[in-house]
């Protein structure tokens, strides 16, 4: 069973190297978009009509994206005091409380992100006229990757991570 667990821990570890590079071009395309705008604002006078909301729409697939693969990492914000002052049992305990907790959350993200991606998929973005599906569906993305990393750090959690 160990074996099942710590294979899906590289799997998802495999697939979170891939969301990084995604996350790394995604900022990258935003900044050149941005900093474009800014110059053509200020130095041309005349700036794009659709940067503004492309960047927008790349800064709501980093956050969700980015919040995945913080949870992967370790590095998602999180309130620590009362695992921090248990030891033992008693500190998993709550740990993997707080992480069932996050699993439903991240389930209602899913679906629910799901319905409002499907409900908007008709109206059209004013200045690239880009389905209002494809920035919505970032919240359905992000809740399924989100639920994915929780599961591998509540693994590590059960098995503990240096037995990987």
């Amino acid at each position: 069973m160990t074996r099942v667990l710590k294979g899906y821990v590289r799997a998802m570890d495999m697939v979170n190297m891939i969301i990084g590079w995604i996350l790394a071009i995604l900022l990258g395309v935003m900044t050149i978009l941005i900093t474009w705008q800014v110059f053509a604002r200020f130095v041309v006078g005349n700036s794009l009509t659709f940067s503004e909301e492309i960047a927008r729409f790349l800064m709501i697939w980093i956050t969700l994206l980015g919040a995945a693969y913080a949870m992967r990492q370790g590095t998602l914000i999180a309130v620590e005091l009362l695992p921090d002052y248990l030891t033992g049992v008693a500190q998993k305990t709550v740990r993997i409380l707080a992480h069932l907790i996050s699993l439903v959350f991240y389930l209602i993200l899913i679906i629910f992100g799901w319905e409002i991606a499907q409900s908007v998929s008709f109206q059209r973005a004013p200045a690239t006229a880009i389905s209002m599906f494809w920035p919505m569906i970032s919240v359905c993305v992000g809740g399924t990757f989100l639920f994915l990393n929780t599961v591998v750090v509540m693994i590590e959690e059960a098995i503990g991570k240096e037995e990987k």
